[in-house]
């Protein structure tokens, strides 16, 4: 079991973020607990390229301090939304063999979702904890409508399990005798 964290980036941890401060925890709880279990927290960043201010270097690059990768932490960058896409992510999954994924982060309809589909693709059982992923408003949707819909509707059941968060941090607690996903 890994611990996927996507684009917990500074610029992206704001206040737009639907149910911002239940997120923020539930991410906070979620990562404390795998460190705790010895399973591998594993960042990835979205990088929108040079001039921008989500590019390495800028300010709001930076993984949001509360969730800070520990230095023998893995960070890979991506430029698309899914973090599998040229990333090295999926290779070096498939090396060290590792077949589930919880994954948390953000944005619900943009890279988790994408993540998740793709995640799904290369042959990994996935997990997504109620709550430890959010959006904000776009155009079709307001932010609550879209986080439900692909965690209630368009995840379970086709891409991924969808549990609770208690349910998550015991899988993660006993992951030598956790289900299979």
């Amino acid at each position: 079991m890994v611990l996927l964290i996507i684009d917990t980036q500074k610029l992206l941890v704001n206040e737009a973020l639907y149910n911002l401060d239940s997120w923020v925890q539930n991410i906070k709880t979620l990562i404390a607990t795998a460190r705790e279990n010895q399973i591998e927290v594993i960042y990835v960043a979205h990088d929108d390229g040079p001039g921008t201010q989500l590019t390495p270097g800028a300010e709001g690059f930076a993984v949001f301090e509360p969730f800070a990768p520990q230095p023998q932490e893995k960070v890979f960058v991506k430029t698309v939304n899914s973090a599998f896409k040229g990333t090295g992510l999926c290779e070096y999954l498939h090396q060290n063999t590792e077949k589930e994924l919880v994954i948390a982060g953000l944005q619900t309809d943009k890279c988790v979702n994408a993540t998740v589909i793709a995640g799904f693709e290369h042959g990994f059982k996935l997990l997504v904890p109620g709550g430890c992923n959010s959006t904000v408003d776009n155009t079709f949707m307001r932010a609550k409508e879209s986080y439900r819909y692909y965690n209630e509707f368009l995840w379970p059941d086709r891409f991924a399990r969808c549990l609770p968060l208690s349910d998550v941090l015991k899988a993660m607690q006993n992951v030598s005798s956790a289900p299979s996903f």
